[in-house]
């Protein structure tokens, strides 16, 4: 494909992975209370990894040894968030566990700062903070403390950020569809090792049919097409722009619960919509639309 289809697409392709990600969240809660946090993301990966290099088989001509260290890094920073976040899932509510993941979007354009010297512009800045602004209204109800898994999630948040900047360092003039079976591996990897040091196999009688569809639709959707989507979409997108799209996943978590599960549409959440469609337009605009009409003044 070329350049100007795939920055056209990118778009597209990270809000479509914040939508997957919105819509499974409920059953990331229900695998996560039957099957230990390293063997659940252990099976996830594994299947991912198998699912993209199927996908990928022409393009393992491409293939040179550096993968393999550029894999592990962002394979690792991968594991470690989606390992805290579940780890945080266990003892703190979804949505708290999604509104807290969502601060990444404020760390990501000064982690970026740092990794390539790119300073973030102040509709970077205000956008990360108006979407934390409205996942908060959107994601959290009720009274709000830190319990240990709120601490676990905001650690995981710090991975995803990190793991966004180190997707865009490693990632220029590499096959990004080759590079993410090695993301996907080493994850596969590292959860393994850690499922195996730390935690018993689950029973073979925990795989009922409910289970297995929730790790089929974990595996393939979110795993294989959604992570795929977010790296592909980051390649031709900046990374404070790819993090507020991200970040929308919580939003969409809450709408599917309004749609399927009948969750009440209140002022608070509407405020926090608002607050959310403000951050996106800053972030893709930069707010040129009213810089143009105060210059035709």
């Amino acid at each position: 494909m070329n350049e100007k289809l795939m920055r056209r697409l990118a778009k597209p392709m990270l809000l479509s992975a914040a939508v997957i990600w919105g819509s499974s969240f409920m059953m990331m809660k229900g695998a996560v209370d039957v099957l230990p946090p390293f063997y659940l993301l252990a099976i996830r990966f594994t299947v991912g990894a198998v699912l993209i290099a199927l996908a990928s088989w022409k393009r393992w001509s491409q293939y040179t040894p550096d993968y393999l260290w550029r894999g592990a890094i962002i394979g690792g920073c991968l594991w470690a968030a989606y390992t805290v976040q579940t780890l945080g899932l266990q003892w703190t509510t979804p949505s708290n566990n999604a509104f807290l993941t969502a601060v990444y979007c404020v760390l990501v354009p000064f982690f970026y700062w740092a990794a390539m010297g790119q300073k973030p512009d102040r509709y970077n800045v205000g956008a990360a903070v108006l979407c934390v602004a409205g996942v908060g209204l959107v994601s959290v109800s009720g009274g709000f403390t830190i319990a240990p898994g709120d601490a676990l999630t905001l650690v995981g948040a710090v991975f995803y950020a990190l793991h966004i900047v180190a997707v865009a360092k490693v990632s220029p003039d590499k096959d990004i569809y080759l590079l993410t079976v090695f993301q996907f591996a080493f994850a596969a990897l590292y959860s393994w090792v850690g499922g195996i040091l730390s935690q018993p196999f689950p029973s073979l009688s925990v795989f009922t049919p409910d289970l297995l569809l929730q790790l089929g639709y974990l595996s393939v959707m979110c795993t294989a097409v959604a992570l795929l989507f977010q790296n592909v979409g980051q390649v031709w997108s900046d990374p404070a722009s790819a993090s507020i799209l991200l970040s929308l996943e919580s939003v969409f978590g809450v709408v599917f619960s309004v749609i399927f599960y009948g969750d009440p549409v209140t002022v608070r959440l509407m405020a926090g919509f608002g607050l959310i469609f403000l951050a996106v337009i800053c972030s893709e605009t930069k707010l040129s639309f009213l810089r143009k009409k105060k210059a035709e003044v």
